[in-house]
């Protein structure tokens, strides 16, 4: 319990340092609908155990409950283990905290739960994810030579760059509503530097199936709790007509 509170701590700091950084955030729209696409979720998790998880952690998550997106034993075995892990164990990373720290000046947060904690007013937690992994642009004032729109002065690199590419971030000064006397540092929009391995809107779609499995890592359980409680729905009707129908015959009679 503690580790898990100590978690969720991190991950709304982080949150909470993005919005004081960053002002209003304008979020895009996650699709939704990935969520209940097996073949999202397994490309997610790939891509997750691939990218994210030589840093992130997912304590709170083990490798076998990946077969609940349609996974088999082997197929875990085959393309999201390394020989020493076994399919049954948590999702740890062998890096050292005090070296991530060093390095990224704050310890990678654990990422079991990071879509439901990073719900804001601006949107959902995928909302601010989908955006979050696609708004990297190349700063030389940073120490990992990246930055983000969503969050800036990120200490994370962009470790997606290969298949999104390196794009550079244009800014202009313009006068600011509430003050014409003072300029402010507005965002135009993104210059593609070079060519990723992907095009954007393949990309896109590869951040959309990443948030996809980050969101159902949080609960699991998430599209059978939405059917049973639409079920229970339907039977609280259903019921509801049958007991005014009842209660109807039983008082017809009575003066």
């Amino acid at each position: 319990m503690k580790k898990l509170l100590a978690s969720l701590l991190a991950a709304f700091a982080l949150v909470s340092g993005a919005q004081a950084s960053g002002g209003a955030l304008v979020l895009d729209k996650f699709p939704a609908e990935r969520v209940t696409d097996l073949a999202a979720l397994q490309n997610g998790a790939k891509i997750f155990a691939n990218y994210c998880l030589n840093c992130h952690a997912a304590a709170f998550m083990r490798f076998n409950r990946l077969k609940d997106i349609g996974l088999t034993d082997q197929q875990i075995k085959d393309n999201l283990l390394f020989p020493t892990e076994k399919v049954g164990d948590v999702m740890k990373v062998s890096l050292d905290p005090k070296d991530a720290k060093e390095w990224f000046g704050a310890t990678p947060p654990d990422l079991t739960l990071v879509a439901r904690s990073r719900a804001s007013h601006a949107g959902t937690g995928a909302d601010y994810l989908y955006t979050y992994l696609r708004s990297f642009y190349r700063d030389d004032t940073r120490p990992t030579g990246w930055n983000n729109l969503v969050f800036p002065n990120v200490g994370m690199p962009h470790v997606l760059w290969e298949l999104q590419g390196q794009r550079a971030a244009k800014f202009v000064e313009v006068a600011d509503p509430h003050d014409p006397a003072k300029k402010v540092h507005t965002f135009e929009g993104f210059e593609q530097l070079t060519p990723g391995k992907m095009s954007p809107q393949e990309y896109d779609s590869a951040m959309a199936d990443l948030v996809a499995y980050l969101q159902w890592m949080g609960e699991p359980v998430q599209n059978q709790r939405k059917q049973i409680g639409v079920g229970v729905l339907i039977f609280l009707a259903i019921f509801t007509f049958i007991a005014w129908r009842l209660n109807a015959a039983y008082w017809k009679d009575v003066k």
